[in-house]
């Protein structure tokens, strides 16, 4: 994921849309295809970077990678490393983190219920 400029229009319209409104400004937080289930695989607790990684298919390495850099950019994961040898690294929520739990809940429910909705038509 490439660096944009600061004063690119894309990152303009960006920074405006998310200093206005602020459902938009929680969406681009937790937005994205792998965010919410990495989010959701460490409600119960700490995961190192392998446990996460075998618990979500189809991920490569590098975009875990990348995406526990940017949720911990956003401080919804804590990254802790410990002095041992070989290193050690443990992910797990931050405290805003838990506060989204009943949210990823409910849009669950809401989109078992939509998805059910589609799969008749």
């Amino acid at each position: 994921m490439g660096k944009r400029k600061e004063n690119s229009t894309n990152m303009l319209n960006e920074t405006y849309i998310t200093e206005s409104c602020d459902l938009t400004y929680a969406v681009c937080k937790i937005g994205g295809r792998w965010k919410l289930l990495i989010l959701c695989k460490l409600e119960f607790g700490k995961l190192r970077f392998s446990e996460l990684r075998n618990q979500i298919n189809g991920i490569t390495e590098r975009m875990l990678t990348l995406q526990l850099r940017e949720l911990e950019k956003e401080g919804l994961v804590k990254r802790t490393v410990h002095a041992e040898v070989p290193p050690r690294v443990d992910y797990e929520l931050t405290d805003i983190a838990v506060e989204l739990i009943p949210i990823w809940k409910q849009l669950s429910e809401w989109g078992a219920k939509h998805r059910s909705l589609n799969t008749l038509e």
